[in-house]
């Protein structure tokens, strides 16, 4: 081995637990996976080498990925220029935003101590972007709020906890940061030097419940809305909880200011600092380098040009069970969690590691199977949550802010065998990976479908969990956590969790969908799809079910088992008189808003029945009925009958001389018209 690929196997053995790596090595083939991939990436920049992850997806042999590592160069994003001395800031001094003189001025006026609290200004990302527009779209609530609770065995240990946590908003930027947009031609965010904790202490009313359920009710997040031009934005609200003899806390965060990740770097520095390590914490990652990444990095050209690619043709969004509502406020929706059989987990594993691809790369499409068949389309557009990490910075797995971004992804399940459609999958990730700072706006303008209208009505969001290292502030005596809440505004959502050794799914969908029943197909489609890698590899994907033995036999048996005791004598006007008696106010027919009760329409067919008796109908005397379908169709139906007669149906979109045929054939007494 070169000294490059020398480098890299000693990453690779640290990282992979893997003792001898060899210079021919698959990554992935080995065991690696995209958070192991993110910080082998970390651990390269930081010894002085330029690589992105999307080079190991594309060249994951060690020898290749060597032959890569100086291909690219870093982005440079400039320093910034405002220090604690600065005692004005122009827009030369603001290198990641574009601000006249007056917008800047307008900005520093909205920070409590002006320019002396101004640490950094710069444009969002462009997930923050569209949160922030969703934001504001809604008048109470918010999505991106995410809630958790906490309960404290003394007033000591809470103060301690809120201490430690107010240490941690010090250390990041990104904790201390607002948003600005009144005035501005586009957004931004401030970052400031100090922003203490918003605690806010409320008192209880011992006979009005249990003391949780009292804070749930008045901090309910299907109303709760936040200031974002304030920062930090998290709040507190604590009280005590006399009964139980502890102290209960929520804690409320914006999505604006973190991810998944972020929760686990600030649940474990505070965990730290309580427990006596505070000196030790590493040195805090700035989020404004990934904004300089997005801003300075892959252009917008490129990010249009690879949209362009994989989108321009598409015209039709893809919208399992046609549900088309993602500005939604996650209100009504059910959630889904099982824990996969551990032979389909180690099945998969050894399937990603045979053909050198991600496990993510199988989950993935797996479900653009169960989209395909939930939508009834075989080309296929979903969204899909990229980490936001793969690029940048050096210490990618321990910063700090909003990484993750969703971009579409498209896969057409037609004749391509299985396993080919895997390597595949995996190739467009690596591309993917490429363009995730790209704005999910400007993704979906590359197609034909046209906003408001959604491009895709379904996500899924492939994660890493670590069971391994818990949340270090369970640990501590005294502290307990009590469960959170998170809503997400799209229809349907689908998380692949990644445990290391096992595997989970968890389904979110909104009333009238089952998760339960998403999460059954999933598991079958990751099912399905090891089966035909491992037996059938050149099976069409097309041809892959997605539907359990058990599922199916509720659709076709269970759900079509309608067989009722039938009155074999019984005429069906005479059932509908029965009908009659045993619910007269009972609606029976609803058409264009109006709705008409069985006594009305029984009472309008027996006026009708006794005209047409008038006119001379009797049994077995044709009546003709050339209505549009309406509640007055009904009414002509059951008055024949009602008359002893029997109807004609003359559908009056018939041509004309269609019409005069079947007259002149059926020769009726009478024409209701």
């Amino acid at each position: 081995m070169g000294e490059v690929e020398s480098l890299l196997a000693g990453l690779w053995s640290e990282l992979l637990g893997v003792e001898r790596i060899g210079r021919r090595d698959s990554f992935f083939t080995l065991g690696g996976h995209s958070l192991l991939a993110v910080r082998l990436v970390s651990k390269i920049r930081q010894m002085g080498h330029a690589v992105d992850v999307a080079a190991l997806f594309e060249s994951p042999r060690l020898c290749d990925l060597a032959a890569k590592l100086t291909q690219k160069p870093r982005v440079a994003v400039p320093d910034n220029a405002i220090t604690r001395e600065s005692t004005f800031i122009t827009p030369s001094m603001l290198p990641l935003v574009d601000l006249t003189q007056a917008e800047i001025d307008h900005v520093v006026a909205q920070v409590p101590g002006g320019i002396a609290n101004v640490q950094d200004i710069y444009e969002l990302s462009p997930l923050q972007d569209g949160m922030l527009f969703h934001h504001l779209l809604k008048e109470s609530g918010d999505t991106y709020i995410v809630g958790s609770k906490m309960a404290f065995a003394s007033r000591d240990l809470l103060d301690r906890y809120l201490e430690a946590a107010q240490h941690v908003v010090d250390r990041h930027d990104v904790l201390r940061t607002s948003f600005v947009w009144d005035e501005l031609s586009s957004p931004v965010q401030v970052v400031w030097r100090h922003a203490p904790l918003d605690v806010e202490f409320v008192e209880l009313d011992a006979s009005a419940g249990p003391a949780l359920e009292q804070l749930e009710r008045r901090y309910d997040l299907r109303q709760y809305r936040m200031n974002l031009g304030h920062a930090p934005l998290m709040r507190f609200v604590v009280a005590q909880d006399t009964q139980n003899e502890r102290w209960l806390m929520l804690e409320f965060s914006h999505h604006l200011i973190g991810d998944h990740s972020t929760q686990d770097v600030l649940n474990e520095e505070i965990g730290a600092i309580l427990s006596g390590g505070k000196d030790g914490l590493p040195d805090p990652e700035p989020f404004r380098n990934l904004v300089g990444e997005a801003r300075l990095g892959i252009s917008q050209e490129e990010h249009q040009r690879f949209f362009q690619a994989m989108l321009g043709d598409v015209d039709e969004a893809t919208l399992p069970f046609g549900l088309d509502d993602v500005r939604g406020a996650g209100e009504g929706v059910e959630e889904a969690r099982e824990l996969l059989p551990q032979d389909l987990n180690t099945r998969l594993r050894a399937e990603a590691r045979r053909l050198g691809v991600s496990l993510a790369s199988l989950c993935h499409l797996a479900w653009a199977l169960v989209v395909a068949r939930t939508s009834g389309r075989q080309d296929v557009v979903f969204g899909t949550v990229l980490l936001g990490r793969t690029q940048g910075t050096a210490v990618l797995d321990r910063a700090m802010g909003l990484f993750i971004n969703t971009l579409p992804f498209r896969l057409v399940v037609d004749e391509t065998g299985v396993e080919a459609a895997v390597r595949k999958t995996h190739l467009l990730l690596a591309e993917l990976l490429r363009h995730e700072h790209a704005s999910l706006a400007q993704a979906q303008r590359c197609s034909r479908v046209e906003a408001p209208a959604p491009l895709f009505g379904a996500l899924l969001n492939y994660r890493h969990q670590a069971p391994s290292a818990p949340d270090p502030t369970r640990a501590l005596s005294g502290v307990e956590r009590l469960g959170g809440q998170e809503a997400t505004n799209y229809p349907i959502g689908m998380s692949v969790e990644d445990y290391g050794h096992s595997l989970g799914v968890t389904a979110q969908a909104v009333e009238g969908v089952s998760a339960s029943m998403l999460c059954a197909l999933m598991r079958q489609a990751l099912e399905s799809l090891a089966h035909a890698l491992d037996h059938e590899p050149t099976l069409p994907l097309h041809q892959l079910d997605v539907v359990p033995e058990a599922v199916r036999r509720v659709l076709l048996e269970e759900w079509n088992d309608t067989a009722v005791p039938f009155a074999d004598e019984a005429c069906v006007h005479e059932m509908f008189e029965a009908q009659v008696a045993r619910s007269p106010d009972a609606v029976a027919l609803v058409h264009e808003g109006s709705e008409i009760s069985y006594r009305e329409l029984n009472a309008r067919a027996n006026r009708l029945a006794h005209r047409l008796i008038e006119l001379g109908v009797r049994p077995d005397t044709r009546v003709g009925i050339c209505v549009e379908r309406s509640p007055l169709m009904i009414v002509a139906l059951l008055g024949v009958l009602k008359a002893g007669g029997a109807y004609v149906p003359l559908d009056p979109a018939y041509p004309a001389d269609r019409l005069a045929f079947m007259l002149s054939d059926s020769n009726p007494l009478a024409v209701l018209a």
